[in-house]
């Protein structure tokens, strides 16, 4: 009687197959000492080797008190001892250490242990690449669903085990993965083929980036440059999947540079959150926007704040109400993180404070969207959130000719109509630009930012003027809500660091705490200067749909079944 399934000789490993003695198809087991599902054997020793401790440690005990000899034992000691010793080996071998595995086995060639097995001296296979680059009839195998995990999958799939324990239940990261994306496709009927689930540190993300994962989205990272900012060249790493994007975000780099290179400067450098609170009646919410916006109370709330951090530094508080309602928008300096969780947690400090002298204040929420998070909104593009950064640079009269195939009338006078004129029209709200959100969007990606922060961080005028007697374009964008960071969140994931390396910004500065973000702002905002120089050329030259119908469409005949 065998509970547990065994796995037909083909599914083996395939090191195994190569082997010249053929592996048995029912191989030993620790977890078959007993015809009993694992849980249940495993359960059995664990009481076996605990009851069999307690009796001997009291007998020997008793034997100890009467000076009666250790080595004399009888039939109920002898019992113990073998039960004893039969359950360590058996937890010792099903939990830790693979040798004793060959004590319990009678085959030393093959080893279907729960955990690794033990190494073989026969040199390990090449690993199999299939990657971006490699034809599409290389598809990802997944691995052979082992007896052991058949039966967790099959707890999933039933509802009994839920999905999100078994990282913590199984101890290991990749293997969870597998279990779910397993039942998954057994509940859904899809397979899920071409989303990688091998290839990537499942670790890393746990409690930090994302839950109950079933694989990872791959995406092409082009380098737009060197774009020539304040004296240093950046090669900017951009993740997207729009066709042209990278390629006329480089020609406008190149423009730059052949024009002398752009400057920026960061006017403001503040992480924002705006709790909603609710007092009694109006004029008790009057009394405390009276209490926070009073200069001699900052300096009190300042200490309270700053205790959450010691990066947080509260800059200023600004209270708006609704009726009897208060929405207090706290700023402050967040080091070389993005910030948000480090506010939050400085505003709770606050709030904890504030219940002494205004008992009746009720928290409705931390986040009253005064803040404003992930959403357009005036108060950002007024008053700026994260990095607020104006970034410029003069295009020769030759350069908007040679490489950008245009003049500078042109771009001057478009710019007025499109982004300016037509931005008005539409009630645009920070849009005031040609395509900012598309290089913010493909920076913030490659770098580990976090991508719905697009939304404000894209806010963005872009203005164009002729100068030096009419000759030479001056052009500018100004972005007042830049919300990066360097350490935390995404930035800490391989591919993501590899990004902020190449920008020499990765991690946190250790010359000024927020150097790397606020160098990572401005590096933004020169992309979206060059992106804009460049698609406003094109739409003046009239080579848009030219360029798009060039490099963004697929020469693959799609009319052929994929194998």
């Amino acid at each position: 009687m065998d509970l547990r399934r065994r796995l037909p000789p083909s599914s083996a490993p395939a090191r195994a197959r190569r082997h010249a003695k053929p592996a048995p198809s029912n191989q030993v087991q620790a977890s078959d000492a007993l015809p009993l599902p694992i849980r249940h054997t495993n359960l059995l020793f664990s009481a076996l080797f605990a009851a069999s401790l307690v009796f001997l440690m009291r007998r020997w005990r008793e034997k100890v008190r009467l000076s009666a000899p250790l080595h004399v034992v009888d039939l109920t000691e002898i019992t113990a001892i073998v039960g004893l010793v039969a359950s360590l080996i058996y937890l010792i071998s099903f939990f830790g250490i693979t040798f004793v595995q060959s004590i319990v086995s009678s085959n030393d060639e093959e080893d279907d242990f729960i955990l690794s097995p033990a190494p073989t001296p026969a040199p390990a296979p090449a690993p199999k690449v299939c990657s971006l680059l490699s034809s599409t009839d290389c598809a990802e195998k997944l691995p052979e669903v082992t007896a052991d995990d058949e039966e967790i999958i099959a707890s999933v799939v039933a509802g009994k085990t839920p999905s999100y324990v078994l990282e913590s239940k199984l101890g290991d990261c990749r293997r969870a993965a597998g279990i779910r994306r397993e039942a998954l496709r057994r509940t859904t009927g899809r397979t899920m083929e071409g989303l990688p689930l091998d290839g990537f540190d499942y670790g890393s993300i746990l409690g930090q980036c994302c839950e109950l994962p079933v694989g990872y989205v791959q995406l092409p990272v082009g380098i737009a440059g060197p774009l020539l900012l304040d004296g240093r060249q950046y090669y900017v790493p951009m993740a997207t999947t729009e066709g042209c994007l990278v390629a006329s975000t480089n020609r406008g780099c190149k423009a730059i540079v052949e024009s002398g290179g752009a400057a920026s400067v960061v006017l403001r450098d503040g992480m924002t959150r705006a709790p909603a609170l609710r007092l009694p009646s109006a004029r008790r919410a009057a009394e405390l926007k009276a209490y926070m916006e009073e200069p001699n109370n900052f300096e009190t709330i300042s200490l309270v704040f700053n205790k959450s951090s010691r990066f947080a530094r509260l800059q200023d508080v600004r209270c708006a109400l609704a009726g009897r309602n208060v929405y207090m928008r706290f700023r402050c300096s967040t080091g070389d993180a993005m910030g948000m969780n480090m506010v939050s947690k400085g505003v709770q400090n606050v709030l904890d404070f504030l219940q002494r002298d205004f008992p009746d204040m009720d928290v409705i929420s931390i986040s009253g969207n005064f803040c404003a998070d992930k959403k357009a909104a005036a108060v950002n593009w007024i008053e700026g959130r994260g990095k607020s950064v104006v970034c410029e640079a003069i295009i020769k009269e030759e350069v908007v000719k040679k490489v950008l195939k245009t003049n500078v009338p042109a771009l001057v006078e478009l710019n007025m109509i499109k982004n300016l004129a037509g931005s008005a029209v539409a009630g645009a709200l920070g849009g005031f630009n040609a395509h900012a959100s598309n290089i913010v969007s493909a920076v913030f990606i490659a770098t580990g930012q976090d991508p719905a922060q697009n939304v404000e961080s894209s806010h963005c005028i872009t203005m164009m003027e002729a100068t030096n007697d009419g000759k030479d374009l001056h052009v500018s964008v100004t972005m007042p809500s830049i919300e990066v960071g360097t350490v935390g969140g995404g930035t800490q994931l391989a591919s993501q660091a590899a990004c902020l390396d190449l920008l020499g910004v990765k991690g946190a500065s250790m010359e000024s705490p927020g150097g790397n973000a606020r160098l990572l702002a401005t590096i933004v905002a020169g992309a979206v200067l060059a992106g804009e120089l460049s698609l406003l050329s094109a739409l003046a030259a009239g080579q848009l749909v030219k360029s798009h119908m060039k490099y963004n469409r697929s020469s693959k005949d799609l009319s052929k079944p994929v194998p």
